[in-house]
């Protein structure tokens, strides 16, 4: 800054009541020059109107922003017809084998995942679980919990069976605020 324009600075700054802006050894050294001075005190004021402030500021009405609901809904009967297809390209032809099924379901969840998101469903979070069982004349029980907006959540689910396993498919869409 400039000699000028730091002494302007200063006459506006006394003028109304604030030295907050200038440095306090600059400050010292202006007041001290042809009197003494024991303590400096400054004050800042941002409600105070300056020189150039002619008219008064109208305050601005803000709107809230954040979007409560979907715009568009979660296409159910189009993640069950990619669940249909990924289960029986993945599985039809497949034998029971505990390995292999292991790395499948994480295949399988991946690329189910992929498609689902695909559809472009804005501020859905996806879940995808996949659960591959030998099929051994057992009974299997699948539950799963959380925290549910029965108005904007929802899910999609379809099971598999060929002649040694079957696989359950879930994807749930959690709307995302």
């Amino acid at each position: 800054m400039s000699d000028l324009a730091k002494e302007k600075t200063t006459r506006l700054l006394k003028k109304r009541g604030s030295m907050s802006s200038l440095g306090s050894h600059e400050v010292k050294a202006r007041e001290t020059v042809g009197k003494t001075k024991d303590s400096i005190s400054t004050v800042s004021c941002i409600d105070e109107r300056g020189h150039h402030d002619d008219n008064a500021r109208t305050a601005v009405q803000m709107e809230n922003t954040y979007q409560l609901g979907p715009y568009k809904r979660f296409p159910v009967l189009a993640v069950r017809d990619i669940l249909k297809d990924v289960l029986a390209s993945y599985l039809q032809e497949e034998k029971y084998d505990a390995e292999l099924c292991r790395q499948m379901t994480k295949t399988i969840s991946e690329v189910i995942k992929a498609r689902v998101k695909d559809l472009m469903v804005p501020r859905y979070k996806i879940i995808v679980l996949v659960t591959i069982g030998q099929l051994c004349d057992q009974n299997m029980r699948i539950s799963s919990r959380c925290l549910w907006d029965a108005s904007n959540d929802t899910f999609s689910s379809h099971t598999f069976k060929n002649s040694s396993l079957f696989a359950v498919a879930n994807v749930y869409a959690v709307y995302f605020e």
